[in-house]
C-alpha cells in the first residue's frame, strides 16, 4: 500500500502514524533509538506490506501490469489502491480526506525530530502539492506516476500506468475494494496485539 493507506490502517493513533509512515525511510532496525508506538508503527507497516504482497487478490491485479512494467507492478499498484482509497474516502472515515491530510503534515511538522532526513525532505512537498488529496483525481495519480518514472530514470515506464487504471478502472475498483476489507481487519488484529 502506499502513503494515504499506511496512514489510515494507523486507525487515527498518531504515534503509528507517524511510524507507518516513515517506515520506507527506515533501513533494517535503524530505529532502535525510536519511542515503543512509533517502533510498532514501523511493524505495523511491514506487516501491511507483507500481507498486501502476498494476498491473491493484489496478485491478481498485478497481473494486469505484469508484462509491461515487470518488477514496478507492486509500486503501480499500490499508487492505484492509494486512488480508490482516496476517491471512496467518505466511505472509509468521517473526517474529510482534506482534514486527514492538514492533520498528518501538523503531526509530522510537530514530530520533526523523530523523522528521518529523506521524510524531512519531501514533506513540504507532501503539504504544497496536497499529495494525499491528490490521489483521488486521475491527474494526481497520473503526477504521482510520473513522478516516479523520472525516479527511476523513465526505466519504468510507470507514467503509461495512467491508461492501464483507465482501462481496468472497474476491476481495479472491485480488487481494491474486496482486498482492503481485509486489510482493515488484518490490522485492527496487530494493532490489538501491541
Amino acid at each position: 500500500m502506499n502513503f494515504l493507506a499506511h496512514i489510515y490502517l494507523s486507525h487515527n493513533n498518531d504515534q503509528l502514524i507517524i511510524g507507518n509512515f516513515i517506515a520506507d525511510f527506515i533501513k533494517g532496525n535503524n530505529y532502535k533509538h525510536l519511542p515503543k508506538k512509533i517502533k510498532n508503527g514501523i511493524f505495523l507497516h511491514r506487516q501491511i506490506d507483507s500481507f498486501t504482497d502476498n494476498h491473491l487478490i493484489v496478485r491478481q491485479s498485478k497481473r494486469r501490469l505484469h508484462e509491461r512494467y515487470r518488477h514496478y507492478d507492486g509500486i503501480i499498484i499500490d499508487i492505484l489502491y492509494d486512488h480508490f482509497l482516496a476517491k471512496n474516502w467518505n466511505n472509509y472515515s468521517n473526517t474529510s480526506l482534506i482534514d486527514t491530510e492538514n492533520y498528518f503534515i501538523k503531526l509530522m511538522n510537530k514530530n520533526v525530530k523523530l523523522l528521518p532526513e529523506k521524510v524531512i525532505e519531501i514533506l513540504p512537498y507532501i503539504a504544497q502539492q496536497q499529495w494525499l488529496s491528490n490521489y483521488a483525481t486521475f491527474s494526481g495519480i497520473e503526477k504521482t506516476l510520473i513522478g516516479m518514472n523520472k525516479r527511476t530514470k523513465e526505466k519504468s515506464q510507470m507514467h503509461l500506468a495512467i491508461n492501464d487504471l483507465h482501462e481496468h478502472y472497474t476491476d481495479f475498483n472491485n480488487d481494491f475494494t474486496v482486498f482492503f476489507k481485509e486489510l482493515i481487519i488484518f490490522t485492527k488484529k496487530i494493532i490489538n496485539e501491541f
